[in-house]
């Protein structure tokens, strides 16, 4: 099994492409041990090497957020567990974990029904698939008076860009396709 590493614009965090499957469909982002334990026996192994303080997991890759540790350290771990993950056939999600799931919590009016269907499909087709590059998702959380609610997950949280990546990539992107956009806004 070959394992591709990859930079991404956060220094803080490396993209793993193990060549297979990660999510398929959905992602699933795990800040602490106490989530991974909950969720992904390879999230779990990966918080335990010194150092991991996120992870994150897109279609085929995991992306891995570290703490004040180098990744000259940490690297062979990570890549490590990864690979003994993958062949002892075990499966990423924990059963009964659906990363699938994630409308909830969504706020905007029902007058604005048909600007948040546009807004999810610019995320889905053109902001996703570039974000998912860099290793991370950006998903819709709200709109409201004119501001789109976005949630930041995976390099893209906390990433030294991501304030030039919101107000200049997909803000720019959004208010030209829709007038009714204003301004975009992070938020957990």
């Amino acid at each position: 099994m070959f394992i591709q590493t990859e930079a991404t614009p956060n220094p803080s965090t490396l993209k793993f492409l193990p060549g297979r499957d990660v999510m398929g469909d959905g992602t699933l982002e795990m800040r602490d041990a106490d989530s991974a334990a909950a969720s992904s026996p390879l999230a779990e192994k990966l918080f335990a090497i010194t150092g991991v303080e996120g992870i994150f997991f897109g279609s085929d890759f995991i992306t891995v957020t570290k703490g004040e540790a180098e990744w000259a350290h940490m690297r062979p771990a990570i890549l490590g567990a990864i690979m003994e993950h993958y062949m002892s056939g075990a499966p990423i999600l924990k059963s009964g974990i659906d990363a699938s799931a994630g409308a909830e919590g969504e706020f905007f009016a029902a007058e604005d029904a048909e600007t948040v269907s546009t807004i999810k499909e610019l995320l889905e087709t053109r902001i996703r698939p570039a974000v998912a590059g860099d290793g991370g998702d950006i998903t819709f959380k709200g709109f409201r008076d004119g501001v789109v609610y976005l949630t930041m997950k995976g390099s893209c949280a906390g990433c030294p860009s991501s304030t030039a990546t919101l107000k200049h990539g997909i803000q720019n992107l959004l208010r030209h396709f829709l007038p009714d956009v204003q301004s975009v806004e992070a938020v957990a």
